[in-house]
C-alpha cells in the first residue's frame, strides 16, 4: 500500500508519474539529442535538434518563472552555486557527448530503448551506474575531487553570489538581478522560439513539436514537484528535476542493496522512464527484444556506457540534467557543459564515419 504521509513521498509519486509521460514521450516522438546531433553532422537534417531546443526554451521558461514567482529556488540547485568546474563541465561534457554516440543514445534514450526490448541498452545502463557511482563515490572520486579543487573557479572571492547569468551580468554590469533575470527569462526562450519555429518543416511535424513541449514541461514538473510538494521545515526534499547520471547509479545500489538505500526522485524518475517507455513501446507494437549483433558492437556499448557514467558526473549531468535542467537554471557551468557534449558528440559521429579520432577532429573544423 503506497502512504503519502511525508513531502518526500508525495516527491517521490510526482518523480513516478513524471517518469512515465517523459518515457512514453519520449519513445513515441523519437526525442533523442545524439539522433539530433548525428541527423544533423550526416544529413543536415535540424528537426530533432529544433525539439530539444524547443525543450530548452519551455523548460527554461516556466523553470524561471516559478523561480521569479517565488515558488521555488533555483539557487538551491546543485546547478548554481558559487564554484564554477569549468574544466569538469567541459571534459566531462566531451566525453559524455563522444560515449553517447557509440551507445546509441544518451541517459534517457538508453533507458527508453530499455524499456522497448533493446537489451543492448541494459549493458549501457549497467555501465552507466557502475562508472558514474565510481566517479561520485568510489575508485575514481579521488581523482574527480582534485580535478575539482585545482581548476575550479570560486566567485565568492569575487563578490558573486552564484554561476547564474543574472548574478554575473548584475556584478559585471551593477544592474539589479531580478531585473536582468526577468530579461533573460522571456528573451532567451523567445530567440529559441523564433529559430525552432522560423523552419517550415519543423512546423509540420506536430509529433516532434508534441515532443519537445511535453519533456520542457516536465522538466518544470520535476521543480514544482521537488520545490513545491517536496517542501518541508524539517526535512525538505532537495531542489532537483530530470536527470539521469547518479540517479542510475543509485537505482543499482538501490536494488542491490534495498535497506541500505533510500528510495528518491531520481531513482523513482528511473523507474517511471523505463516503465513509461514500455507501455508506450506495447502500445504502439514497437517493442522488441534487439541483443548485439558482434563482439564490436558489444565494445562499442561498453565504452560508450563508461565514458557516459564518467563524463556525466564529471559535467554534473547528461543531455538532460545540464541540457535541459541545468541550463534552465541559466548556470555557466551548464552551458558549458552543454557545449562539450555538443562537440564530443560530433566527434563521436565523425568518429563512427572516418573510422579514427584524428579524422573526425579535422572533418569536424573542416564541416562544422
Amino acid at each position: 500500500m503506497l502512504v503519502l504521509d511525508s513531502p518526500a513521498h508525495l516527491a517521490n509519486l510526482g518523480g513516478l508519474l513524471l517518469g512515465l509521460v517523459f518515457g512514453a514521450v519520449v519513445q513515441r516522438s523519437n526525442f533523442c539529442t545524439m539522433g539530433a546531433i548525428s541527423d544533423m553532422v550526416l544529413m543536415g537534417d535540424k528537426n530533432r535538434l529544433r525539439s530539444w531546443v524547443l525543450a530548452i526554451a519551455v523548460a527554461m521558461l516556466g523553470s524561471q518563472l516559478l523561480h521569479l514567482g517565488g515558488l521555488i529556488d533555483l539557487k538551491a540547485s546543485i546547478y548554481t552555486g558559487t564554484s564554477v568546474n569549468w574544466l569538469g563541465a567541459l571534459l566531462g561534457g566531451l566525453l559524455f557527448g563522444f560515449g553517447m554516440v557509440q551507445a546509441s543514445g544518451c541517459g534517457n534514450r538508453t533507458l527508453v530503448r530499455f524499456g522497448a526490448g533493446n537489451l543492448k541498452s541494459l549493458v549501457v545502463v549497467l555501465m552507466i551506474g557502475i562508472a558514474g557511482y565510481a566517479t561520485l563515490r568510489g575508485l575514481l572520486g579521488p581523482l574527480r575531487l582534485w580535478l575539482e579543487t585545482g581548476t575550479a573557479v570560486n566567485l565568492k572571492s569575487f563578490g558573486i553570489a552564484s554561476q547564474a547569468l543574472p548574478d554575473l551580468l548584475s556584478r559585471a554590469s551593477g544592474l539589479d538581478a531580478t531585473s536582468l533575470r526577468w530579461i533573460l527569462a522571456l528573451a532567451l526562450p523567445a530567440l529559441l522560439l523564433a529559430w525552432v519555429f522560423r523552419d517550415a518543416r519543423f512546423r509540420s511535424k506536430p509529433v516532434l513539436i508534441f515532443g519537445g513541449v511535453v519533456v520542457g514541461l516536465v522538466i518544470v514538473g520535476g521543480w514544482a514537484v521537488t520545490g513545491i510538494l517536496g517542501a518541508d521545515d524539517f526535512e525538505p526534499v532537495p531542489l532537483a528535476s530530470m536527470t539521469f547520471v547518479a540517479p542510475v547509479g543509485n537505482t543499482l545500489q538501490y536494488l542491490m542493496t534495498f535497506t541500505g538505500a533510500r528510495l528518491d526522485f531520481g531513482i523513482s524518475t528511473v523507474f517511471g522512464v523505463i516503465l513509461g517507455a514500455f507501455v508506450m513501446a506495447k502500445a504502439n507494437g514497437s517493442f522488441r527484444i534487439e541483443g548485439f549483433t558482434s563482439a564490436q558492437d558489444l565494445l562499442s556499448h561498453l565504452l560508450g556506457g563508461i565514458l557516459m557514467g564518467v563524463g556525466g558526473v564529471l559535467a554534473l549531468g547528461c543531455t538532460v540534467g545540464q541540457g535541459l535542467t541545468g541550463i534552465a537554471t541559466l548556470a555557466l557551468g551548464s552551458f558549458v557543459a552543454v557545449g562539450g557534449i555538443v562537440i564530443g558528440g560530433i566527434l563521436g559521429v565523425r568518429y563512427l564515419e572516418e573510422g579514427n579520432l584524428g579524422g573526425a577532429f579535422r572533418a569536424m573544423l573542416a564541416r562544422d
